[in-house]
């Protein structure tokens, strides 16, 4: 009796096992389906240039001038991509992620130049591209092609802004040190983003030295209200001082938040109280203008 028990229970193990392994190879099956859809339709965006660009301003806090725009390459919603941040994770994701950085790049220089309606001789603005770190690390990355499409038009290469994101580790520091140092005898400037969201802020500012420091929304949205945000402002901006590093600050929404980094000398602002990102190049607006307007919510409306 015992012993047809025991069968019987192996019997079930064997078959809950196989049906388990059945059940995995199902689940993989359809993971990579779904994988070769959205690879697919990756490659179907970049063919057809299937992106919207929206470029937002960037703000002198002290005296209202535009410096400049960073730009914003955003799919249409699909069942395949819900959203802007589930695409850009496939991407870093995939095997496309150089040519899809590459695409971006040239995109975006062609739609600033063809959107920007303002007297660009008079003041060449700075354009502000994400790129990936391993990019430009890539050997395939050839800086040569970016400078000829650049002078092809009409964009010098001091008005470029590298920005790298902090969430994309950098593994080797010395070897990517050097690689800027070649970018920057160029032209390009670099910008380190999302500084202080939690991931390697100290250690990529002193290694890769930035010309700009954008900070992260989560430091600067209620920072008026906050102590340990302005606390931990307050070192960067001491750092910045001694490294000779402009600072940007980001998602600035509230006119609270915007007096309060004005009264810290912070260099430059972007957010919606200051310009949202638009299809066209458009100019920013005067801060100092701004707080005539009364409250934030009042002031957030107007568009």
């Amino acid at each position: 009796m015992y012993r047809q028990l025991d069968l019987q229970v192996k019997s079930m193990s064997r078959t809950n096992l196989l049906f388990t392994y059945l059940k995995h190879l199902s689940e993989r099956g359809q993971r990579e389906i779904l994988y070769y859809k959205r690879l697919k339709e990756l490659q179907k965006i970049m063919n057809n240039h299937a992106l919207d660009t929206f470029f937002q301003p960037i703000v002198k806090l002290l005296s209202g001038e535009t410096v400049g725009y960073e730009a914003l390459n955003r799919p249409a919603a699909s069942k395949l991509f819900p959203n802007t941040e589930y695409f850009y994770e496939f991407v870093g994701q995939s095997n496309q992620v150089f040519s899809f950085e590459c695409f971006c790049r040239n995109l975006s220089f062609k739609r600033f130049m063809d959107r920007n309606k303002w007297d660009v001789d008079q003041h060449p603005a700075l354009i502000f591209i994400n790129i990936h770190p391993n990019v430009l690390l890539d050997a395939n990355y050839h800086s040569g092609e970016t400078l000829q499409l650049l002078s092809e038009l009409g964009i010098q290469p001091n008005q470029v802004v590298f920005e790298l994101t902090e969430r994309s580790a950098v593994s080797d520091f010395t070897l990517f040190e050097k690689v800027l140092s070649n970018y920057r005898r160029q032209g390009y400037r670099i910008a380190i983003d999302d500084v202080g969201s939690g991931y390697n802020s100290l250690k990529t500012l002193v290694y890769l030295k930035p010309e700009f420091i954008k900070l992260d929304k989560s430091l600067i949205q209620h920072i008026d209200k906050n102590k340990e945000q302005q606390q931990l402002v307050k070192l960067i901006i001491e750092y910045a001082k001694q490294s000779c590093t402009e600072i940007i600050a980001e998602g600035i929404e509230r006119l609270e938040d915007l007096a309060y980094i004005r009264e810290q000398g912070i260099d430059y602002g972007q957010g919606y109280a200051l310009g949202r990102p638009h299809e066209e190049v458009r100019p920013g607006k005067n801060p100092m203008e701004s707080q005539g307007h009364g409250s934030s919510s009042t002031f957030l409306l107007k568009e």
